[in-house]
């Protein structure tokens, strides 16, 4: 993972955070990526996964809740929603 492009992502307020508000941003189509923890629930994983083949957004369910949160400086994070390309592009 790119830890820089994510954390940089981050500071320019492109990321969303939380499975409810990933949810609603993938639903209004302003999100272009998709990053799921791999330690995350197994109902949450099956929303964000429904939800990602749903609207045919690119999703990365291969890094755990400590790699995305500690790049982001938080704690605890489990789904996190890439608005713009450009970065999206960078963590791919």
């Amino acid at each position: 993972m790119n830890k820089g492009a994510l954390g940089l992502a981050y500071a320019a307020r492109k990321v969303v955070i939380g499975t409810e508000e990933v949810v609603k941003a993938i639903q209004k189509k302003q999100v272009q990526l998709v990053l799921l923890a791999t330690d995350a629930s197994e109902n949450t994983t099956k929303k964000i996964k429904d939800k990602t083949n749903t609207y045919q957004i690119e999703l990365i369910h291969k890094y755990t809740a400590l790699e995305m949160s500690s790049a982001m400086g938080k704690q605890n994070i489990k789904v996190i929603g890439i608005k713009d390309k450009g970065f999206s592009m960078m963590l791919k």
